[in-house]
C-alpha cells in the first residue's frame, strides 16, 4: 500500500509538472477583460502541431508563436471575434475547437443530431417489431 501511494504521488507531481511547462510565462495584460479574453482565446484556439491540444497546454514552437500573436492581438485592443477571424483567415476553421455555423462545416454541426434521430428511429422500429411477435408458450 505504501509503493502505491508513493507511485501516485510521483504521478501526480509529473502531471503538474508538465502541465505547469505550458503554462504562459509572459506578465498579465493591461486590464483584466484583456487579460480574460486572452485566456479564453488560449483555451479555444487548437495548436496546429499537436492538433489535439489547445495553445494553453502546447509546448510546439507554433503555438508559442500563435500565443504571442493572439497576446499582440488582444492588447492592442482586438476584439474577439477579429482574433478569432484572424486565426480562421490564417488557418482555416481547423482552428478553432468550436468552428463557426458555414456550409463547409454545417456536418460537424447538425452530424450528430441525425446519428441520433436515426439511432433512436432504428430502436423504435426495432422495438416495435419485437412487440409484434408472438410470445412462445412455455413448457
Amino acid at each position: 500500500m505504501k509503493g502505491f501511494k508513493a507511485a501516485t504521488a510521483a504521478v501526480s507531481l509529473m502531471l503538474a509538472a508538465a502541465s505547469a511547462s505550458a503554462v504562459d510565462t509572459e506578465a498579465p495584460l493591461r486590464s483584466a477583460e484583456q487579460q480574460s479574453l486572452y485566456r479564453k482565446l488560449l483555451e479555444e484556439v487548437r495548436c496546429m502541431v499537436c492538433q489535439n491540444q489547445n495553445l494553453a497546454d502546447s509546448d510546439a514552437p507554433l503555438a508559442k508563436d500563435m500565443r504571442r500573436e493572439l497576446r499582440r492581438m488582444v492588447a492592442e485592443g482586438a476584439s474577439e471575434g477579429d482574433v478569432k477571424q484572424f486565426l480562421l483567415d490564417r488557418y482555416g476553421d481547423f482552428a478553432l475547437y468550436r468552428p463557426r455555423l458555414a456550409p463547409n462545416t454545417l456536418l460537424l454541426w447538425i452530424g450528430p443530431g441525425v446519428i441520433v434521430a436515426l439511432a433512436l428511429g432504428a430502436l423504435a422500429l426495432v422495438i416495435r417489431r419485437r412487440m409484434k411477435m408472438p410470445i412462445p408458450e412455455e413448457d
